[in-house]
């Protein structure tokens, strides 16, 4: 059986963290399924989706780990061709990649005691983001 839902989330970019884990077991909870998996996907080029534990300073020392990774200030060819002066952020979700596969266990989405499901949008500007939930028993 797949069970799935598209959520849509208003961030403000520059790699704004935003905490999806209820919407995740939400989606898990109303799909019926007990043992299984659940994915989790952005759809775009310029955002991610991980698991962090969301608490104020190390969300702020992500988006500096980030900054100092890849600078927005970082010369991109991207940005020099299209003019948008965001190949920091295509970058960036490129090494964090889009999205993530948890497993279900008696009916919920297997995480560790302080592990939240969240998106990153590193674009430069605010978007709403689409998430897939997408889960699998």
């Amino acid at each position: 059986m797949v069970h799935g839902r598209t959520i849509t989330v208003s961030t403000a970019g520059f790699s704004d963290i935003i905490n999806i884990s209820g919407e995740v077991q939400s989606t898990v909870s109303s799909s019926g399924v007990q043992d299984g998996l659940v994915a989790v996907t952005v759809i775009g080029s310029t955002a991610s989706v991980t698991t962090i534990e969301y608490e104020p300073a190390l969300v702020e020392d992500m988006k500096e780990m980030l900054e100092n990774v890849i600078s927005k200030n970082t010369r991109s060819r991207h940005s020099e061709t299209w003019g948008d002066d965001n190949g920091f952020s295509h970058m960036r979700a490129t090494l964090m990649g889009p999205g993530i596969t948890l497993p279900v266990v008696d009916g919920s989405v297997l995480t560790g005691t302080w592990q939240q499901v969240v998106v990153i949008d590193h674009d430069n500007r605010p978007r709403n983001r689409d998430i897939r939930i997408q889960v699998s028993g």
